[in-house]
């Protein structure tokens, strides 16, 4: 059995955070869609609040002190990275921003990534897409197709089946990644073969 380190990126500002919890979520649904797959994990998790100050040093000064360096090193040197934030003004906190902002450009190339955010309302939920998505491509990371938005309404009793359904899918894709499994295989196309005529594919429709 493999054992895989998921470093879990949190960026929420309150105790407890939305933020926080759907990186819970996300972390459970990984750690389980792993171990499906035959691997062991180890999970760390950055909690982005505690080293707020850190972070604004860092930048100024362009050193990390040993606190931000421990959870740098963290993050570069896992196998996969679950990545949190709350969103403001339809993209990532600033606290996220300047997280990535101290990493060296090129620590997360290659890195599996599961993208996450929540917001108190869902006109916020593409900020994945477009924020989020093209920080990590630059990055030269690799986020999953799938990306988890949670809005203050799919919290309610606990969190709904469309959420958990999309958490369950994106922590598979990142389990498929980490694990270097081979992409779902697609039922063939019937529109695609030229050996059956147009009326024949209709029959049944």
């Amino acid at each position: 059995m493999t054992t895989r380190t998921l470093a879990v990126v949190s960026a929420g500002l309150s105790n407890p955070s939305s933020t926080r919890l759907l990186a819970d979520r996300l972390t459970t649904a990984t750690v389980e869609a792993l171990r499906a797959r035959g691997d062991d994990t180890t999970v760390e998790v950055v909690e982005l609040r505690g080293h707020a100050r850190d972070l604004a040093d860092a930048l100024v000064t362009g050193f990390p002190n040993t606190e931000l360096q421990a959870a740098i090193d963290t993050v570069v040197g896992a196998d996969a990275v679950i990545a949190v934030t709350p969103v403001f003004s339809a993209s990532y906190s600033g606290l996220f921003k300047t997280f990535f902002d101290v990493l060296d450009k090129d620590a997360l190339i290659g890195t599996p990534v599961l993208l996450g955010a929540t917001a108190g309302t869902a006109r916020h939920s593409l900020a994945i897409e477009f924020a989020m998505r093209p920080l990590f491509a630059y990055l030269r990371a690799l986020p999953v197709p799938t990306g988890v938005f949670a809005a203050s309404e799919d919290w309610a009793g606990g969190g709904s089946g469309a959420l958990s359904g999309r958490i369950d899918r994106a922590a598979g894709e990142l389990a498929d990644v980490v694990t270097g499994r081979p992409a779902v295989s697609r039922p063939a196309d019937p529109f695609a073969d030229p050996e059956t005529s147009f009326e024949e594919l209709l029959k049944g429709h």
